[in-house]
């Protein structure tokens, strides 16, 4: 298994568009590329932290490449609106790649030089840095779109993401009903 680390918004639309795909055994909410330890939900909301909701992805690389993932990842979001993704503004929902390694930041790097050299995006503004330190969010927060799937913001913006997901990389997970 293989991680890799991303942040585009609120980590439950991110999560939830992840778990969908085949070959990802794990997605976790959490925060990184801030300075403080241990960062709560509250603190990092707050901006006290300087961390990004991002999430943690465990994933088999015989059954899904890392530029995969990366692929994904520019199609959920909005990589060229600094620190916001939809209605959710503040540097906690930067668009951000946190890579694991030297491979995967040379990957990361490449793939977003490439979608701006194809023209598909004009000024990507996602953050491409190596992981230092990844931290768990709070319980609560995992698995959010499954435990909610009738919350209005789950419907009005992860489950959107979801089904982009699903017609366009093939569906793996459980309609949301």
């Amino acid at each position: 298994m293989k991680r890799a680390t991303v942040g585009g918004g609120c980590f439950w639309c991110v999560e939830a568009a992840f778990k969908a795909l085949e070959g990802v055994e794990s997605v976790t909410s959490g925060y990184a590329g801030g300075h403080a330890e241990d960062p709560t939900y509250q603190e990092v909301c707050a901006g006290k932290t300087g961390h990004a909701e991002v999430v943690q992805i465990e994933y088999d690389p015989d059954a899904i490449a890392y530029a995969d993932l990366l692929e994904v990842f520019f199609t959920i979001h909005d990589p060229t609106t600094k620190d916001r993704e939809g209605p959710d503004i503040g540097s906690q929902y930067r668009s951000a790649i946190y890579a694991h390694d030297d491979d995967q930041l040379e990957t990361a790097r490449a793939f977003a030089e490439e979608l701006e050299n194809e023209g598909l995006y004009d000024g990507i503004v996602t953050e491409i840095e190596p992981l230092e330190t990844f931290y768990e969010a709070e319980e609560y927060h995992q698995d959010y779109f499954e435990k909610n799937p009738n919350d209005a913001y789950c419907a009005m913006h992860a489950a959107p993401k979801v089904e982009k997901v699903r017609k366009k990389f093939g569906e793996t997970a459980p309609a949301d009903d």
